[in-house]
């Protein structure tokens, strides 16, 4: 967890004023569900982006399902 707020706060908050908490949260909100969440590598998943983790494990198991039928 600790990582994880430092990626926020040099990547994101450092050196930023904003104008109201609203566009903090904003910018904040995008930042994690963009930037961090969908485009950044992590560790934790073998240094792949959370979006190519989550298509692997569908298509693994896709694979499972149709393990012996023909895939269409």
């Amino acid at each position: 967890m600790e990582s994880f707020f430092s990626t926020l706060k040099t990547e994101c908050v450092d050196g930023k004023i904003y104008l109201s908490r609203s566009q903090a949260k904003r910018e904040i909100f995008e930042f994690i569900e963009i930037d961090y969440n969908r485009k950044r590598r992590h560790t934790s998943i073998g240094s792949m982006t959370p979006e190519n983790f989550e298509n692997q494990r569908k298509c693994l198991t896709l694979c499972l399902i149709n393990r012996g039928s023909p895939i269409a």
